[in-house]
């Protein structure tokens, strides 16, 4: 029988695939691309484009198209045997990788290649040869055998310890738990989350209430419960999972840190750069270390006023000195005193359905696509819906899976992930596919989520994303939709559209009142913007904190000093965190953005990208939100280009100038506060 991961001529054949179809696919396929490869450098036409750079794009498209349901379903299931064959496989497929980046011959053929250009060359073939050229240099390709040895098995180790980092934060956190059997104790907390916390108990054959560490309760707890301890007991939960302080210490990540840490200063070093940092920036818009830190610092300085009047005035309305976990808990009593507005008021007027309705009608306004459910296609859970995005015209443009709900063994978070690029060659058409996934409050007994303003913009974020890979007009793989971007700049497209959750006329089609079905009432839209800015600064800070973090571990790592995490940890709390935070809080042990993710030495490209995207939603704010010129333009200049472009050279295409910094402190309010 023909295993249905290898068939690609359709979707993932979700229903058909098992854990056991992994392995023997990734090692069918990488034997076939090998044999392929020794074939084409054999030819002595290898210094044309179109017989080697065009194949090698087409059998990178094919070995992604059967990763990519692996990868995805370990994530999105409780099922060991998805994780089992993830763990297996990824050594395989990074060992691939880096035996095709380490290819000297092949690097030679694509120093042909890019000698022999025509002056005539689209950017995107271009941009394909320059990206390979670079990659080749960051794999070690000119390397001794000795030390390419070294990098492939730090490479592989990399991916093995990355995965294992992510997988003890996932399981930490789906194994605690806390029973509470005095209904006292959950006052404040919204009945959505005590109704499933009752279920949870019942179903465990325990009365009371059963509350997990899923993010919708964690964070429903440090938002609204008015017992501090329970506030307390949650966010101690959440800030030692997968370290030595969590409960269950044997998913502690301490060691993995260490080895992650190390294995990146190797890999920096043996490719000629001082340290990781250095690095990771050799494929983003910052030019250098001082670049990334002065902007971080003239962010800080710029935050620090208003940060601390927010923290007057949170500490002014609580009845104890505040605490970590008090921060959350007051800031929301504060903007129901100062607007009164609440996360439980507004919950109401956000139904998941209506709002996602709404945020595909603002797709189509400002781009002219439709977004159609398509009943037949299979998910991997019943939640999951699959939606074909058309053109203005009704040519089909791509599709994207949604996952919205929060359940046991899914990994928390929201993101979006590539199942098909989209790739137009040798005559062959394939349109992009992609996964959108987050972790929402699951549908109460009558079928409805209710989602905070916060989880609004979250889902804008994420389809942001899924328009970036889904609107690409580039035909190569390897820089189609988000592939080729610079990682600083692939928060671009999603931060941008974070701001149209705060237009009314947005919002009066994306909300229903959850029983009347009446859209948000514009007073308490007001109320709602006022509250921006509210908590805005203190949130910067915290982003800051993260950034600052993740860099110096990574700029200033030392071998004979080791990780230095929570000294690092604590020397930049001193500098930007204005609240103490508890002896006992192990953050580091479950940052999967930098130690699992692809955020290493790059947390900083929230802050970067979100420069970008308030300045390019500042346009539409001058021309009008649904202009259709300006909206044309920024989908020509900037969704659609993928990494073919230069990407400051699109961004003054679309704006008519450099990016500056006024737009994203005036929707914070921190120039105000400054």
């Amino acid at each position: 029988m023909t295993n249905p991961l290898l068939d690609t001529s359709a979707l993932p054949r979700f229903a058909d695939l098992a854990p056991e179809h992994a392995e023997p696919a990734l090692r069918k396929l990488i034997a076939e691309h090998r044999q392929k490869l020794a074939t084409l450098l054999d030819n002595p036409d290898t210094t044309n484009f179109d017989s080697l750079v065009t194949r090698l794009e087409e059998m990178d498209h094919e070995l992604c198209r059967v990763w990519s349901p692996v990868g995805h379903l370990q994530s999105v299931l409780g099922d060991p045997g998805w994780r089992d064959a993830y763990n297996t496989c990824l050594p395989l497929l990074t060992a691939h990788g880096t035996e095709l980046s380490q290819n000297s011959k092949l690097q030679q053929a694509f120093e042909r290649i890019s000698a022999s250009m025509p002056s005539d060359a689209t950017p995107a073939s271009r941009a394909v040869v320059n990206n390979a050229l670079r990659d080749f240099r960051l794999a070690g390709v000119a390397l001794s055998a000795e030390k390419k040895e070294q990098f492939r098995e730090a490479k592989q180790q990399l991916a093995i310890t990355q995965a294992l980092f992510d997988q003890n934060v996932q399981d930490s956190t789906d194994a605690w738990h806390t029973q509470v059997d005095d209904e006292h104790v959950l006052a404040g907390l919204p009945t959505s989350v005590l109704d499933r916390a009752k279920m949870d108990a019942a179903e465990h054959k325990h009365g009371g209430w059963r509350l997990t560490l899923d993010y919708p309760t964690y964070h429903a707890v440090i938002t609204h419960a008015d017992d501090r301890e329970l506030r307390k007991t949650f966010y101690r939960a959440w800030t030692t999972r997968a370290s030595n302080h969590a409960e269950n210490a044997k998913w502690d990540n301490s060691d993995n840190i260490e080895k992650i840490l190390s294995l990146r200063h190797q890999l920096a070093q043996l490719v000629g750069f001082d340290n990781y940092a250095d690095y990771s920036l050799a494929t983003k818009m910052a030019s250098s270390t001082d670049e990334v830190l002065e902007f971080l610092s003239d962010l800080v300085d710029r935050t620090r006023c208003g940060a601390e009047a927010e923290l007057e005035a949170l500490q002014k309305i609580a009845v104890e000195p505040l605490e970590a976990w008090d921060t959350s808990y007051y800031l929301e009593k504060l903007k129901c005193e100062r607007y009164s507005v609440s996360d439980e008021m507004l919950r109401r007027y956000f139904p998941a359905e209506r709002v996602q309705e709404g945020l595909f009608d603002l797709a189509n306004q400002l781009y002219g696509v439709t977004l159609r459910v398509v009943e037949s296609v299979a998910g991997w859970h019943e939640t999951v819906q699959y939606f074909e995005v058309h053109d203005n015209e009704d040519a089909l443009i791509g599709g994207f899976y949604i996952d919205l709900y929060a359940r046991s063994g899914k990994r928390s978070g929201a993101w979006i992930d590539e199942c098909i690029v989209r790739k137009n060659l040798a005559g062959e058409k394939i349109e992009p596919v992609g996964y959108l996934v987050c972790n929402f409050p699951p549908p109460d007994k009558d079928g409805i989520s209710l989602l905070t303003h916060v989880d609004v913009i979250t889902l804008f974020h994420e389809f942001g994303h899924m328009l970036h890979h889904l609107l690409t007009r580039v035909d190569y793989p390897s820089v189609a939709g988000m592939n080729g971007v610079p990682w600083d700049a692939v928060e671009l497209p999603s931060q941008f559209m974070e701001n149209f959750a705060w237009s009314y006329e947005v919002l009066k089609k994306t909300s229903g009142h959850v029983e009347t079905g009446e859209p948000l009432p514009k007073d308490i839209f007001e109320r709602l913007l006022e509250s921006r800015k509210c908590g805005a600064a203190l949130a910067m800070f915290r982003q800051l904190e993260f950034a600052l973090f993740d860099f110096r571990i990574h700029a200033d790592y030392e071998p004979d000093q080791g990780a230095r995490t929570l000294e690092v940890l604590r020397l930049v709390r001193e500098d930007v965190a204005l609240i103490r935070h508890p002896e006992f809080n192990r953050f580091p042990m479950s940052f999967s953005h930098i130690f699992a993710g692809g955020y290493a030495a790059g947390y900083y490209s929230y802050k970067w990208a979100e420069v970008l995207a308030a300045d390019a939603f500042s346009a539409f704010e001058e021309n009008g939100l649904f202009d259709a010129k300006t909206a044309a333009r920024f989908r020509e200049e900037i969704l659609e280009i993928g990494g073919s472009r230069d990407i400051m050279d699109a961004f003054v295409a679309f704006r008519g100038r450099e990016p500056q910094l006024d737009a994203l402190l005036r929707h914070s309010g921190i120039g105000e506060a400054a």
